[in-house]
């Protein structure tokens, strides 16, 4: 064993559109009185040339641009937006990105939750010492089919990927070995049933959410020595359906496991909580790339002076789910702080509701094989111009005979 594996480094993608979920709820007539419950300020927006390939890749690129292709040695993606019954996404992601022919490459299922199975799955390789150096990619990306049939569902789903380099040079969080805690059971609470549309039942989902948290860290305290809620971890980070969930999954904690009154409850939520939810809460539910968006946010607007515990929760419909902890520092704020996270997101531009609309027909077929497709990425040159963006993105231009064909985009068209 190496005894020391972790999270070298984070980047996430998370489109090039976003919509203000108060126009969101204006334009479909839902009930104002409830957007403060949700926590949400805007939602990512996938444009037609935009599907889980193209945001995997456009996530991973400036990782892999920093620490070099030949120097990744497993590649695993983790997707509820699968392109096909037997080829993963996987496949064309190592294409896209020019990981070396020995890599190895696989994708995982298991709704929000894959990422972190994958992660630890990740960790647990390099940490073993069976490729001394090795390192692995793990790229949690989807795409949301939600249209005015979800409700209000449909302004707290986000689209886009995480990418996480787990290596035995832990520069953004070294993980805790062995600290973790899982809890699973089956349950529609959630699913994908066909191609162009999900299906929720949202009361479930809290719940399960809810018993999931519970569950799993108090099998976290049964393998970790004296933890404590309150004060074992000076931040949280949680699967982030939208923010509103967090803060009430916090409440449900701390009621259990570390009971005050209602004020001291609001000032640990600011203060080990909030931070985590910045980057959530203009983007949606990133799917299983959701708690290393919060990781992110976390990284990027939290006071880190000094070494600090972070205790995670990742949740996926189904369910599965676990707790988990590991350690950040001011360099790992350093280390994120050069993939520029913060200014990829304020970069996205801003749709009017129509235009939104006019999305949805599109979006709703990206996951449907078609033998011949033909996408006009230049149908959207108005949309492209106004955002902000500094660096070529993958896109997909179609399909010939069901294979996927994708191509770069300059930077200088965006």
């Amino acid at each position: 064993m190496s005894g020391r594996a972790g999270i070298e480094a984070l980047n996430v993608y998370c489109g090039i559109a976003q919509i203000p979920v108060r126009a969101l709820f204006e334009g479909r007539g839902l009930d104002m009185d409830r957007l403060g419950n949700l926590m949400m300020d805007n939602r990512s927006i996938a444009l037609p040339f935009e599907d889980p390939i193209t945001n995997a890749v456009n996530a991973a690129r400036p990782v892999v641009d920093r620490v070099g292709a030949d120097r990744i040695e497993m590649l695993i993606t983790s997707t509820e937006s699968g392109v096909d019954y037997s080829k993963s996404v996987a496949s064309y992601v190592h294409e896209y990105l020019g990981l070396s022919r020995n890599c190895r490459v696989v994708e995982v299922k298991q709704a929000c939750y894959a990422a972190t199975a994958a992660v630890q799955m990740a960790v647990s390789y390099v940490a073993s010492g069976v490729s001394p150096g090795g390192k692995a990619l793990v790229i949690a990306t989807d795409v949301a089919l939600v249209d005015e049939r979800a409700a209000y569902a449909e302004p707290a789903m986000g689209t886009g990927a995480a990418a996480v380099l787990v290596s035995e040079d832990p520069k953004v969080m070294t993980v805790d070995l062995g600290a973790f805690g899982n809890y699973s059971y089956e349950t529609m609470d959630s699913a994908r049933p066909a191609p162009t549309f999900d299906i929720a039942d949202a009361d479930r989902s809290l719940f399960a959410y809810l018993d999931c948290l519970t569950n799993c860290f108090r099998d976290y305290g049964s393998r970790v020595e004296d933890v404590d809620f309150a004060t074992s971890f000076d931040y949280l980070v949680m699967h982030t359906p939208f923010a509103g969930m967090v803060k009430a999954a916090h409440r449900k904690l701390m009621r259990e496991f570390a009971p005050g009154s209602a004020v001291a409850v609001e000032e640990d939520f600011e203060r080990r909580v909030l931070p985590s939810l910045a980057y959530p809460r203009g983007v949606g539910n990133l799917c299983s790339g959701s708690v290393y968006l919060a990781l992110s946010s976390l990284i990027d607007n939290a006071p880190l002076d000094g070494g600090a515990r972070v205790g995670l929760y990742s949740y996926g419909s189904g369910c599965s789910s676990e707790f988990f902890s590991g350690v950040v520092d001011r360099d790992s704020a350093a280390e994120l702080g050069a993939m520029r996270i913060g200014d990829h997101l304020e970069g996205r531009c801003e749709l009017a509701f129509e235009e939104y609309t006019e999305l949805l027909a599109a979006n709703r077929n990206t996951l449907v094989a078609e033998q011949d497709r033909k996408i006009d990425v230049g149908a959207y040159e108005a949309i492209l111009r106004r955002a902000r963006n500094d660096r070529d993105l993958l896109v997909n231009t179609g399909t010939s005979n069901f294979h996927r064909t994708y191509e770069w985009l300059d930077k200088g068209r965006i």
